[in-house]
């Protein structure tokens, strides 16, 4: 099974994952956890470009493509072969993110952009998509007292209140491979929750 964790900024993903991974690990379950953009030694190098807070200059076209050439990489040499073998993937962000971000946030033509998708992707979609929403002020407060900040962090609030209109768009198109989860709410109760709709599917 390939399950993904989507969300605006400081919603908790990167946190959340570990533990989900360890408590299906104790379930018996064959877990590899891994993360977009990276996962793969190429996928961290475009990581770093992409997120370099000196590439003001970057083009939203550019960022884009970057994005899926870290996304072609980790679905061909990670991904794939693992679901092959019968593993549960389980990736902090994968391509609803770009729809999101790069979609949503820069009003690129979405038609276009999901075509570049499905061509990274090599039409890999997810079994399970869980969106962890909450309010983009809180979740950019998070991510501040983080310290991970990030080019994308940096876009305006109005760049962020549009890439999590997009994510609850999305929700609504596919209401069967995703699940949303209040990330507001204390981390228990989110870790306690996300246990919950994993355990359901599979």
């Amino acid at each position: 099974m390939f399950i993904t964790l989507e969300g605006p900024e400081g919603s908790g993903k990167t946190s959340h994952i570990p533990y989900l991974v360890e408590y299906l690990r104790e379930k018996g379950h064959i877990v590899f956890p891994t993360r977009e953009p990276g996962g793969t030694s190429i996928g961290e190098q475009i990581r770093e470009v992409i997120h370099d807070l000196k590439n003001v200059e970057m083009h939203p076209r550019t960022e884009t493509l970057l994005y899926q050439a870290a996304r072609a990489q980790i679905v061909e040499q990670v991904i794939k072969p693992r679901l092959a073998t019968g593993e549960i993937v389980i990736s902090d962000r994968y391509a609803d993110s770009t729809i999101a971000y790069q979609g949503y946030g820069h009003q690129q033509d979405l038609e276009q952009v999901r075509a570049l998708v499905k061509y990274a992707t090599g039409g890999l979609v997810p079994d399970l998509t869980v969106l962890l929403d909450l309010d983009v002020e809180v979740g950019l407060a998070r991510k501040r007292k983080d310290n991970e900040w990030n080019r994308l962090d940096a876009y305006t609030v109005e760049f962020h209140k549009r890439v999590r209109a997009g994510y609850l768009e999305m929700v609504k198109q596919e209401p069967k491979r995703w699940v949303m989860v209040d990330a507001e709410r204390k981390w228990d109760e989110v870790q306690e929750e996300l246990r919950k709709v994993v355990e359901g599917r599979l």
